[in-house]
């Protein structure tokens, strides 16, 4: 890291997801999310874990905000529960509304710039019982439910972000069954997909909307999670399709529809006999390539894959449980997932920050009409020990998030039009169906008493900030300070 010079105004955070730190379940008039549901089910969670509790940000905001305002944190990217501002879909409710307008508040006070999702997941139990995603009406009441939330904090938030990765909350979720609402059902995941994408074109333009009529500052993206495809043989033609399958259903389903307007051929051709085409309505694709201001980029690893069985003597790769591998569109007819037998994380992921700049770089050859993009998560898993002195030293998640931020780094001077980086995550929190086994965070929490402990590599990423803000300062004043 030789050289810590960034782009003018290169944005520096961090991110979370609403039901995996704020707790508080059912308080303040929030009521079942799918997750909250999910729970419920035996076995679904690992250890039996819930979000009831969590990391009890709710009522530990404040502090959270003031330990961001101390790592140096430029920019926060949180989200809003749909089950806690409108519980059960119904009536806005003034406590969850009144929770994220303080926390706006605060991180602006703190001079950290608020970064808004409204769709990490969490749809409220009610909508579910009505079909949930797999119902077109949801995409309505999703729109409806972007306007309360914009009534509500529009006039200090300006950056704005639909949905995150509806790969998971679709396919994996309705298809896949590893995530809530943990159905098993093709048709419904497909209508999962549809149904988000649309949801995401008409929230856009009725935020497009009201910010013209109120001459608002508005800013609005997607994030999705994207990879890298890799043939484990790139001489065998089965490996070579399996990878077009891959790269086609978890990266060009959510690219093309957002930004070109049309659904990839090769995958509707996949997706022949589960008959896609018919939850596609005349005027959907128009509504779905609403321009966006930015695309979210979430990053964690590559996946290596082949078309054929692996050896019985093969010691096989981790299946990436971040990917919906038991859905019949990509199960074990399909792909199988090679050992590359690189490092890997404690989620089995492997570690290859080189695909980042991959990814980048290809995302910025092959779409023309791409908007700005933002690393709004990258980071990893790892089985931290809290040492003697106290501390975290966590070698392996620093060396991870520095290596990643180079590869980024790389990236922008291959072209790619990067404006900012957000570590996953702030802190340790409930990981989605593995419960709170899984320690993603930069600040330890221990959760019998909710102490904080910012870890080594909360340390290093703060420093890094801290750098990276002196160089520009440095640069803005002038060649004869700028360091070299």
């Amino acid at each position: 890291m030789t050289d810590n010079r960034w782009p003018e105004g290169f944005l520096w955070g961090s991110a979370t997801a609403a039901a995996q730190i704020e707790g508080a379940a059912h308080e303040g008039g929030k009521e079942d999310s799918i997750w909250d549901a999910f729970a419920r089910v035996p076995n679904a969670i690992a250890g039996g874990d819930t979000p009831e509790r969590a990391v009890d940000h709710y009522h530990r905001m404040p502090q959270d905000v003031a330990l961001m305002k101390e790592l140096g944190l430029q920019s926060y990217r949180f989200s809003t529960s749909w089950a806690r501002i409108k519980p059960g879909d119904r009536d806005p409710n003034p406590a969850g509304l009144d929770f994220y307008s303080r926390l706006v508040d605060e991180l602006l006070e703190a001079d950290i710039l608020p970064w808004l999702t409204l769709y990490h997941w969490d749809l409220p139990q009610a909508l579910e019982e009505n079909g949930g995603w797999a119902n077109r009406d949801t995409a309505a009441r999703f729109r409806d439910y972007a306007v309360t939330v914009y009534e509500a904090l529009g006039d200090r938030v300006t950056h704005w972000t639909t949905f995150n990765e509806p790969l998971c909350s679709s396919l994996i979720g309705y298809a896949g069954g590893e995530h809530a609402p943990g159905r098993r059902e093709p048709r419904a995941g497909l209508a999962a997909l549809h149904h988000q994408h649309l949801a995401h074109g008409l929230a856009t333009a009725a935020l497009r909307e009201l910010a013209a009529e109120q001459q608002r500052d508005l800013k609005v993206g997607i994030t999705l999670n994207l990879t890298n495809a890799i043939p484990d043989d790139p001489a065998d033609p089965a490996d070579l399709d399996a990878a077009r399958r891959i790269d086609g259903l978890w990266n060009r389903m959510y690219l093309e529809p957002l930004l070109l307007g049309t659904y990839p051929a090769d995958v509707l051709e996949d997706l022949r006999e589960h008959r896609f085409e018919e939850l596609v309505h005349d005027t959907d694709l128009r509504t779905i390539a609403q321009p966006i201001d930015f695309l979210g980029v979430n990053h964690y690893h590559d996946d290596n894959v082949s078309g054929r069985p692996l050896p019985a003597d093969a010691v096989p790769g981790l299946t990436p449980t971040d990917r919906p591998t038991s859905s019949p569109f990509v199960g074990s007819e399909f792909v199988t997932f090679p050992s590359r037998h690189l490092p890997t994380t404690a989620m089995g992921w492997e570690v290859n920050p080189g695909g980042l700049r991959t990814l980048l770089v290809r995302l910025t050859a092959e779409y023309p009409t791409l908007p700005p993009l933002y690393i709004t998560e990258n980071g990893a898993a790892y089985d931290d020990v809290v040492s003697e002195d106290g501390r975290i030293h966590d070698s392996e998640r620093e060396a991870y998030i520095l290596a990643h931020v180079d590869a980024v780094r790389e990236a922008i001077t291959d072209g790619a039009d990067v404006r900012g980086y957000f570590v996953w995550s702030l802190l340790d929190n409930f990981e989605w169906a593995w419960g709170y086994e899984k320690r993603f965070g930069i600040v330890r929490v221990d959760y019998e008493t909710q102490q904080r402990t910012v870890k080594d590599s909360g340390l290093a990423f703060a420093r890094l900030i801290a750098d990276a803000r002196t160089d520009e300062a440095a640069l803005a004043a002038g060649p004869a300070s700028a360091r070299v």
